[in-house]
């Protein structure tokens, strides 16, 4: 009895043996199928802009999109094929000044720091860099001044311009100091109102929109003071004393503005003698220049058509007046 339970439990001992191999082998399986449920990182790279002009300004915007399933840490290495990055992490500027026009890449590598190649990740963005487009260069402009110019009469400035590129269309921006541009605003030539203007400077300005400089011209007219002669004093056929009285208001007058010519104008009567009229102007004249000292050389005598009666009239004209007309 007892060596046959002896032998029994020899008997069922490999059995136990086999039993707890089986359960050794099931748990090894467990970790490896652990081991194969890890996920790889993944990235995806977003550029605010894929076209840019080349110059000072050229510069792209760059955002990774990085997802660690693991929630390991992600690293972020950057690199481009030309220009800079500034900045670390997700978010970074690529600089792209002063670099010729071309295609370019910036790429992204992130690493969760597994130690396991999958543990890696990559993307790129490519950036095209286009030339510069030339900037339009400034005409030569100029003003037209008009030449004789008189106060209350309408002016004309016309503008010139030669030269410049780009194709910019022509706008045409005038400006005056003082006056009124009656028409010709937009355009390249101007009408101007000049009333009031005597003794005043009328400025013309023009400026041409649509350069990066300015593109301009002026033009200054002066309006002298209108000298005109004037009529200081008128009389018929009266006794010479009287007349001398007359006479010697002129020469005042004259005496005050050595500059000026003095005017005598002589209407003889209709129903007069013959040569009263060159008479009379002798005996003004001598009495101006003999008794009241006035040069000769200031006073002009005229001969007007007849009138009725006789008629004088007695004229101060400026240094640059025009004379009467009788």
């Amino acid at each position: 009895m007892f060596r046959l339970e002896r032998h029994s439990t020899l008997l069922f001992l490999p059995l136990a043996l086999v039993g707890i191999h089986g359960f050794s082998s099931a748990v090894s399986a467990q970790k490896v199928q652990e081991t194969l449920k890890y996920a790889p990182p993944t990235v995806t790279l977003i550029s605010d802009r894929t076209v840019v002009d080349a110059g000072d300004a050229a510069l792209v915007q760059l955002t990774a999109r990085a997802n660690s399933p693991n929630n390991n840490p992600i690293r972020y290495s950057w690199r481009t094929t030309s220009g800079r990055i500034e900045g670390e992490g997700a978010a970074v500027a690529w600089h792209l000044a002063g670099v010729a026009p071309g295609q370019y890449k910036a790429y992204l590598l992130i690493n969760t720091g597994n130690g396991n190649e999958l543990c890696e990740a990559t993307a790129y963005s490519l950036v095209t860099v286009k030339p510069v487009a030339p900037r339009p260069t400034c005409p030569t402009v100029g003003i037209a001044c008009p030449g004789q110019v008189k106060a209350g009469q309408p002016i004309t400035f016309t503008s010139t311009l030669s030269g410049g590129t780009g194709n910019v269309p022509a706008i045409y921006n005038w400006t005056i100091s003082s006056g009124k541009i009656v028409s010709g605003q937009g355009t390249s030539s101007i009408t101007v109102d000049t009333s009031g203007l005597e003794g005043h400077t009328l400025k013309a300005a023009l400026l041409m929109s649509g350069y990066d400089v300015e593109c301009s011209a002026t033009c200054s007219i002066e309006f002298p003071i209108q000298l005109i002669s004037r009529r200081f004093d008128e009389y018929p056929d009266i006794a010479r004393n009287d007349e001398k009285a007359r006479l010697d208001n002129f020469a005042i007058e004259l005496q005050n503005d050595p500059s000026a010519t003095g005017y005598i104008v002589i209407y003889p009567g209709s129903r007069g003698r013959a040569g009263a009229a060159q008479t009379r102007s002798a005996n003004i004249t001598d009495y101006m220049v003999n008794s009241r000292g006035i040069d000769s050389r200031r006073l002009v005598t005229l001969v007007g058509p007849p009138r009725e009666d006789l008629m004088v009239e007695l004229w101060v004209s400026p240094q640059g007046a025009a004379a009467p007309t009788p």
